[in-house]
């Protein structure tokens, strides 16, 4: 990819995908997994599920990192309780970390406000994404979580051709309509070559507090499906949890409840 790239792929001549075009990263930093989170449409809590298949890690003795590639909708930082201003020095910006441990990149760590709306075109954004792995010191990461922006435009294929991933995990939730978005995601990885790990399907069900009965609140999943065509796993199955939900909104989603990404986990390890 040039230079002069619009990233409008359907009026280019280049082959970008039989090219390899993954940067190298910052010369301070030495992450030796990266796992694309992605998810076809917006609304099915992939930013929840990233921060927490981080802290899931963390406590698994893994050091960990997120870069928030989600430029015009960062939530990362929030969850963790992070504010202020990320510092730097001659050799690069230092990510936040959280109170575990995790190292936080986001462009709201470097606005002067952080509620400021990120205004900015395709190009801009996917250059931004593109510093944030080669400008910022990472240090050692054993697995590294890149928290897209839902859909498949300029900054999945920006992470997809620049980033070295490991793979991807699809966040879904039970909706049939949502099964539609899951395959364009599916498909627009196939493209570029990128393995797809695994199905996380959020929002699955939510259990009465006082029955303990499920109950599916979007209708019954459809999601076996679509993992049975394309024969990818479904990795996990979240509930609609109040509590974790609330640590989230006040930054301290490291006490969340991950038990049930530990399947997840097993398989991102075994790649």
């Amino acid at each position: 990819m040039s230079e002069s790239c619009s990233h409008d792929c359907a009026s280019c001549s280049q082959d970008c995908a039989a090219r390899d075009l993954r940067l190298p990263a910052n010369q301070y930093s030495t992450v030796k997994h990266v796992i694309g989170v992605v998810s076809g449409k917006g609304g099915v809590g992939k930013s929840t599920v990233t921060a927490m298949l981080a802290v899931a890690a963390q406590s698994q003795g893994f050091q960990t990192a997120i870069l928030d590639a989600d430029v015009t909708g960062p939530s990362i930082p929030k969850m963790f309780g992070l504010h202020g201003r990320a510092e730097g020095s001659a050799d690069g910006i230092f990510p936040m970390e959280t109170k575990t441990g995790i190292r936080v990149m986001s462009v709201n760590l470097l606005l002067e406000k952080e509620d400021a709306p990120v205004i900015w075109r395709g190009p801009v954004i996917s250059g931004m994404i593109q510093q944030f792995w080669q400008e910022v010191i990472w240090g050692d990461v054993d697995y590294m979580f890149v928290d897209m922006p839902p859909g498949t435009g300029d900054v999945p294929l920006t992470v997809f051709q620049s980033l070295p991933l490991d793979g991807i995990l699809v966040v879904t939730t039970p909706q049939e309509l949502v099964t539609l978005i899951v395959k364009k995601a599916y498909n627009m990885a196939k493209e570029m070559n990128i393995p797809v790990l695994g199905f996380i399907e959020n929002m699955s069900w939510f259990e009465c507090p006082d029955c303990k009965k499920r109950h599916a609140v979007f209708g019954e999943s459809k999601l076996d499906g679509v993992a049975a065509e394309y024969g990818i796993p479904v990795l996990a199955r979240l509930p609609i949890d109040p509590k974790n939900t609330s640590l989230a909104d006040k930054g301290a989603v490291e006490l969340s409840d991950t038990d049930a990404l530990k399947s997840a986990l097993e398989a991102i390890e075994k790649k």
